[in-house]
């Protein structure tokens, strides 16, 4: 297998040609608990692939859970979701300066990026656009930070306004493979989040999209989510890791969580398919443990970093000292 995988990563480092999606499934199914110099071999090309072609730069980002729960879609990860009992706050868009004194705290943190995430379907003309673009019009007179948008499902009219009104990159997952998708929600379609992304690009804004591991999909279903975000050309990829709420189907369901080698085999694998693209940690990252900077040597180059969203996350300061012992340098 260290022959295979030499040989992969040198046509990729060489420009030659990609990883085929044969060769990815073969990757993937391959058992490195018995074969740790192949894993190695693995991990080691991921990281070469991710210096020279994303360098030592590395992005963090800031999500606020910017309006909360009665989310009328039935997500069976989701703590949001108003078809469960969770213990999630509730409550309506945040106000303009409550959320403008989170991002000039996050701005002097040094974090790159800064996002609104609100709860729901998707977003689409109205009074709640219209708050959100007079909220995003302030943070850009006013912050230097790098506008993303998570407002879920959205037409390329709505794309247009939320970029004329200063976002720069909108959010929306993938979550899983197409085939897989139906299992963990029947109340809007992949197609669906897959015309949000479309409609974006069309509007000219970037896109983050990437998706969960461990929702009980196959290794097989998490390379296709890798070639399909391939396809779209996404701008930068989240590695969500479930992290099992209560009152969630998923929480009762998942009985066997992915080992941390599982994970970071998982990540190296999307390095070698997605060489162009920022790969980041999102939520979850935190069950790694000893692993979690094993992943950055594998690939990763970016994070989700604080603790405005629904579960605890780490702390900018704490991101910005374990990166930079590892030799990354930061945009800000």
């Amino acid at each position: 297998m260290k022959k295979i995988i030499n040989k992969i990563v040198d046509r990729i480092l060489d420009r030659k040609s990609e990883i085929t999606f044969e060769e990815a499934i073969e990757l993937i199914e391959y058992d490195f608990e018995k074969d740790k110099e192949s894993l190695k071999v693995l991990l080691d090309g991921a990281d070469k692939i991710r210096k020279e072609f994303q360098g030592d730069v590395f992005d963090l980002c800031t999500i606020v859970n910017a309006k909360s729960g009665n989310c009328s879609e039935d997500c069976r990860y989701c703590a949001q979701s108003s078809h469960y009992n969770t213990s999630v706050d509730v409550y309506d868009l945040m106000d303009k300066n409550k959320i403008l004194k989170l991002a000039k705290d996050v701005e002097k943190k040094l974090v790159d990026k800064f996002s609104l995430v609100t709860s729901g379907r998707g977003l689409t003309k109205g009074c709640e656009l219209e708050n959100l673009k007079e909220v995003y019009i302030e943070l850009k007179e006013k912050t230097s930070l790098h506008l993303c948008a998570s407002h879920g499902i959205i037409d390329f009219e709505v794309a247009k306004e939320l970029k004329s009104s200063g976002v720069q990159m909108y959010h929306h997952n993938l979550e899983s493979s197409r085939d897989f998708y139906e299992e963990i929600c029947t109340t809007h379609t992949y197609e669906d989040r897959v015309e949000t992304c479309k409609n974006a690009k069309k509007a000219g804004l970037k896109v983050c999209s990437g998706g969960i591991l461990g929702l009980g999909e196959s290794r097989r279903d998490r390379i296709e989510m890798a070639f399909e975000l391939k396809e779209l050309e996404v701008d930068s990829v989240p590695i969500n890791i479930l992290t099992p709420i209560e009152g969630t189907p998923l929480a009762l369901e998942i009985i066997e969580q992915l080992t941390p080698l599982e994970i970071i085999k998982t990540i190296a694998i999307y390095r070698l398919i997605l060489p162009n693209v920022p790969i980041r940690y999102a939520g979850g990252r935190q069950l790694l443990g000893d692993y979690e900077i094993v992943g950055v040597k594998s690939g990763i180059n970016g994070a989700l970093t604080g603790n405005y969203l629904t579960t605890t996350g780490s702390t900018i300061e704490r991101d910005r000292m374990i990166f930079k012992e590892e030799g990354f340098e930061f945009k800000r």
